[in-house]
């Protein structure tokens, strides 16, 4: 009797290692998914970021161009402007001599 219970004891004992070792590996697989999840939102993050400063970049790359034609369409309108008034001065001088 004493040999039956010493084996069912060892059987026991084998069994919860079996468990032990199962559940390990179990838990060893899912620490490794949780970190390559985490790998993939970090890319993903990393990837967003980028996309974002490239876009900011564009929109600041565009605004300066915006603001360029603007100053220079205000040149040339001061110039057009300066030009007007210059023809206005020599027409009213010509006037003048008369």
């Amino acid at each position: 009797m004493r040999k039956i219970l010493i084996a069912s004891m060892a059987a026991a004992a084998f069994s919860l290692t079996a468990c032990s070792e199962k559940a390990q590996e179990e838990t060893s697989e899912a620490g490794a998914a949780v970190a390559d999840d985490a790998a993939a939102a970090g890319d993903a993050v990393a990837e967003g970021a980028a996309d974002a400063a490239d876009a900011t970049a564009a929109a600041a790359d565009d605004a300066g161009n915006a603001v360029e034609g603007t100053v220079n369409a205000a040149g040339d309108a001061a110039a057009a402007a300066g030009d007007k008034i210059a023809e206005e001065t020599a027409k009213a001088e010509a006037n003048d001599k008369q």
